[in-house]
């Protein structure tokens, strides 16, 4: 019977006549609807003919967790007076609920993934329905772009609709080609925000990491909660660790205590949706309770402020879930949820000031996670680099680029980056690219079943208290009779059901989970380099905690790393021993091998070397290495130690100083001479000797000055012009040659006074007045000066007073520029 009355009080009703028309129209549209208001129950029951008349057709809904499926398809049975699998029916990985009569099927997006890629044409369905589409979630986004396709290129008669918790609609009605947004008011009962943050500050999260402290206030201001007010309690947390934690905290409290998430059992997370009437409850929830669920009798919100977020290090290979701030949305959801029955209220623990500096929404995932997964889908649908797709947000370019690259190493896409039969097989399997080779080619080794119970404990990463080592985690699932066992168990009989198991496998348990851990993650095998430390083949070093039993492993299979922020090496969480056999057979696209020679250790290095990625099996010294590798590490040494390498004399480093002047005064066709320059033209002025020279002590016989005469434009003939425009020294009046030095911004003279008397005019070099360093008879400085006439007529003869009472012996004219130049004192000259 349906619950007519349940239905009437839904207040998107009102919508729904505005979302037909809309859907009649342009067969696309975009619902807005807050939470609460029944736009995931009643409006697929309408679509499909259920609930208000009209025809029946078939609606799939998709949504984003398994936990909003079951209950969005519970709900809607419920309210046509039916249970799931008559005509509400739903399908999530490892569970479905179908029948011959079902006309509204409720599927998470990765099973409409699946579905899309062995049926692109949806046959028999009539109309499918994205929600929660704002949450931004990968899998949604790639429906989307599918769903798009098809109904360009072989369905136009599909109706589509995306349906939104949020007002910010205007992006997916835009990629839906413009497509109506209908609006449903919500019934929003108020809620008063309460501002808790803890009473002293506490450490930011980083990675997986949250403060302690933050977690012992969120207990407290549950237990504040429970006092102050009315009614249930939903905690927000950000994921299973920390919700575990809290529940120890409120271990003795007056409510019980629930735990929400992802991996809760089934049968809790409908304990949960189902409400209770005897006494209050504590849910403690992740983000899974943000929307697409009612959670009874909640009339108190309590927000850590914290979520989880997908990151990937690229260049380290490493992906995991990371700890942030919420965003300004996701915190109006959490809120939001403490008014759908009644008034509400919601502690927030954080300081009021913060909110407005939060970002406005998640970031989207196609921006921040691992997209192998994703880039398999794309190839399997005909775009490898998803250029035809039409998403929110493209790919990151760097991103695509890694995850084809994963995708070419186990095999999923040719060199053109179009699928192989493998990567088709792989795609269907329903795991990471990674997971699914490791599953195929692990099943040939150690046997279909072990395989599948190691890629499963990979999947869902073990709790913690299953410890660090992989296979004592394996041995622990197997007996284990808690809720990740049984979520274990039943994935490992969905994989095993994918693989066909061989008598072949005889391999310890041991080696066998090692193995199939590197054949998933070939470059986080990792070599010892000393006690708990080691290199992976990615060239990250790792680290095992204190007390490990792995530390003395000689190679680890690491399954589970992150990287704290600033950490030089990544924090090992899981991983398997292996061995050297088992590392080169796991990673054997990672293998290279031949004559290395470089600058190290301040000369050459020549050697045979033997890698795995970073990882070095075995060095050999070199005897004879090639000459051209040779010569590009030597050049190598001078970019890093500098020119100082070669042998300059005096006059070396004068004539690169000449020539650094013409080149500044004049241009070409006179050298370029800084170092940078010298280093790019290595091969026209360091030849032949650069060819020559097999080490260090080689380049330091190399003259320098007479290699850089290779420089000069002989060609034009300047050249022979370089002691006419920089001289390497002037002839003085008195007949002394003296040096002239090029290194300072202007040439330098540094000469004694009385040997320019008579010089009237300041020496030019280039057609640059030279500096004139005057000098006393003991060489002393005494004035500088770039006009000589000018020092003759205004400085002179202060300083001409000044040195006739120091150095009587030397002529001191009135008139310098009158009388003969001399270097000797006056008794000097009468003898002359």
């Amino acid at each position: 019977m349906i619950r007519t009355d349940a239905l009437d009080q839904l207040p998107v009703r009102t919508a729904v006549p505005a979302l037909e028309r809309a859907l009649d129209d342009r067969g696309v549209a975009v619902l807005c609807a807050p939470p609460g208001t029944g736009k995931t129950t009643l409006v697929p029951l309408v679509l499909a003919g259920l609930a208000g008349g009209g025809p029946v057709r078939r609606v799939v809904v998709a949504e984003p967790r398994r936990i909003a499926a079951r209950a969005a398809a519970r709900r809607m049975a419920w309210l046509i007076g039916e249970r799931t699998g008559g005509r509400v029916g739903f399908t999530v990985r490892g569970e479905r609920a179908v029948g011959h009569d079902t006309v509204v099927e409720v599927v998470t997006t990765g099973v409409l993934l699946q579905r899309l890629q062995r049926d692109q044409e949806l046959a028999g369905v009539d109309a499918v329905i994205i929600d929660e589409c704002h949450e931004r979630h990968l899998d949604a986004d790639t429906v989307a772009a599918f769903l798009l396709d098809v109904r360009e290129a072989i369905r136009p008669d599909l109706r589509l609709v995306a349906a939104s918790a949020t007002t910010d609609a205007q992006g997916w009605a835009r990629l839906l080609g413009d497509a109506p947004v209908v609006e449903a008011q919500g019934v929003s009962h108020p809620v008063e925000v309460v501002w808790a943050p803890p009473a002293a500050p506490v450490r930011p999260p980083h990675g997986m990491r949250v403060d302690p402290a933050l977690l012992t206030h969120v207990a407290a201001t549950v237990r504040r909660a429970l006092a102050e007010r009315d009614g249930d309690v939903l905690c927000f947390l950000p994921g299973v660790g920390e919700i575990g934690r809290v529940a120890g905290q409120l271990a003795g409290v007056a409510a019980e205590v629930l735990q929400v998430h992802g991996r809760a059992p089934a049968a809790v997370q409908d304990a949960v949706l189902a409400g209770s009437s005897e006494g209050r409850r504590v849910v403690l929830a992740t983000s899974v309770a943000e929307s697409s669920l009612t959670v009874p009798g909640v009339r108190v919100v309590v927000d850590s402020g914290l979520a989880r977020e997908p990151r990937t290090d690229h260049a380290r290979g490493l992906s995991a879930l990371t700890t942030v701030r919420a965003s300004q949305a996701a915190g109006r959801q959490r809120a939001g949820r403490a008014g759908r029955e009644a008034p509400g209220v919601v502690y927030r623990c954080w300081v009021q000031a913060e909110d407005g500096r939060l970002a406005r929404f998640p970031s989207p995932e196609i921006k921040v996670a691992d997209l192998a997964s994703f880039a398999l889908q794309a190839a399997c649908w005909g775009d490898p680099d998803a250029s035809g797709l039409a998403l929110l947000d493209p790919p990151p370019t760097g991103a695509m680029s890694a995850a084809r690259e994963v995708l070419a190493a186990v095999g999923a896409v040719d060199a053109d980056g179009r699928v192989t039969d493998r990567g088709v097989r792989m795609s269907r399997l329903g795991l990471h690219p990674r997971l699914a080779r490791a599953l195929l080619d692990g099943a040939a080794e150690v046997g279909g079943r072990r395989a599948a119970e190691v890629v499963a404990l990979l999947g869902e990463e073990p709790p913690r208290e299953y410890g660090d080592d992989l296979a004592a985690a394996l041995r622990s699932a197997r007996r284990g009779g808690d809720g990740y066992a049984a979520r274990w168990r039943q994935e490992v009989r969905r994989l095993s059901s994918s693989v066909r198991d061989v008598a072949g496998g005889s391999a310890p348990d041991d080696a066998a989970v090692g193995l199939v851990a590197a054949l998933a993650f070939p470059e986080r095998v990792a070599r010892a380099r000393g006690e708990g430390v080691f290199l992976m083949a990615s060239g990250t070093g790792a680290e095992l905690r204190d007390g490990s039993g792995l530390r003395s492993a000689p190679w680890l299979a690491v399954a589970v790393a992150d990287r704290p922020a600033h950490a030089a090496s990544a924090r090992v969480r899981l991983a398997a021993v292996v061995d050297e056999e088992t590392a080169r057979a796991a990673a054997g696209h990672l293998l290279r091998g031949g004559e290395e020679v470089r600058w190290a250790g301040g000369d050459v290095v020549a050697r045979r070397v033997e890698r795995l990625g970073a990882v070095e099996l075995s060095v050999r010294p070199l005897q004879q290495p090639e000459p051209a590798l040779v010569r590009e590490a030597l050049v190598e040494g001078l970019r890093r130690e500098g020119l100082g390498l070669l042998r300059w004399t005096r006059e070396s480093e004068q004539l690169r100083e000449r020539l650094a002047f013409l080149r500044r005064e004049l241009g070409e066709p006179w050298p370029d001479v800084s170092q940078e320059a010298l280093l790019e033209r290595a091969g026209q002025w360091l030849e032949p000797e650069l060819s020559r020279a097999r080490r260090r002590s080689d380049l330091a016989r190399v003259d320098a000055g007479q290699a850089l005469r290779r420089l000069l434009p002989w060609a034009t003939g300047e050249a022979a012009r370089l002691d006419e425009l920089a001289p390497e020294r002037i002839e003085v009046p008195s007949g002394s040659r003296v040096r002239v030095e090029y290194g300072g911004a202007q040439p330098v003279l540094a000469v004694k006074l009385q040997e320019l008397f008579g010089l009237r005019e300041s020496p030019r070099v280039a057609g640059v007045p030279v500096l004139v360093h005057l000098l006393s008879p003991a060489g002393r400085p005494a004035a500088v000066t770039a006009d000589l006439a000018s020092f003759w007529r205004d400085g002179y003869q202060a300083v001409r007073a000044e040195l006739r009472g120091r150095y009587p012996k030397h002529p001191w004219p009135q008139d310098p520029t009158t009388v003969e130049a001399t270097r000797f004192t006056k008794a000097r000259l009468k003898r002359e």
